[in-house]
């Protein structure tokens, strides 16, 4: 069986105004680059067989610079490790909805992903490595809520997934039939 372990992208100035990024090409920020930069000494020491990352320019600098790091190339960008649509809220912050729109903004339809659809495409995109990779160890640059809402949905636990940190690294592995935390939110390379 595979073993999987998520990166969340290093931080951006959208992460900072708690501005919604969704499928938003933002770069990271300075401090962003420095968590990339950490992240990936930590990630040099150990080896790896694949590496995957998210399409969007946030994940795909910190892959950048995680790659050069481990010396191994990104393997491929895959569409379905994306942030959560956001739809009409894009590039907005919660003060600015509620400017817009009013403040039930949250009960119009704002053409953002489901839920379900969010948990779907990260299970499947895990269901699918499994069986491509079995007994290989993958890593992988993706984002923050799409990763909460895949392992809420993997681990059947809501209390899980919740604000996983920038940069911070996740690692699972699937054991007598069901998912398992090798490692779960962690940022011991920012100390």
């Amino acid at each position: 069986m595979a073993t999987i372990t998520f990166v969340r992208h290093g931080n951006t100035n959208h992460n900072l105004e708690n501005r919604a990024q969704g499928h938003l090409n933002n770069p990271l920020n300075e401090a962003g680059v420095r968590q990339a930069e950490a992240v990936a000494k930590r990630l040099a020491e150990e080896p790896w067989d694949v590496f995957l990352s998210s399409d969007l320019v946030r994940a795909r600098q910190t892959a950048d610079i995680i790659s050069q790091a481990i010396g191994m190339p990104i393997g491929g960008y895959d569409v379905r490790l994306r942030e959560m649509d956001r739809g009409l809220i894009e590039d907005t912050t919660e003060a600015e909805r509620v400017a817009k729109w009013g403040p039930n903004w949250h009960e119009l339809d704002m053409k953002q992903e489901t839920m379900e659809s969010i948990r779907q495409r990260g299970v499947e995109f895990i269901e699918e490595i499994v069986v491509k990779y079995a007994g290989k160890k993958v890593l992988v640059v993706t984002h923050g809520f799409f990763l909460g809402q895949t392992l809420k949905e993997l681990m059947k636990d809501e209390s899980t997934g919740e604000h996983l940190r920038n940069s911070s690294v996740t690692t699972i592995a699937k054991r007598d039939g069901r998912w398992v935390y090798d490692l779960y939110d962690c940022v011991r390379h920012l100390d």
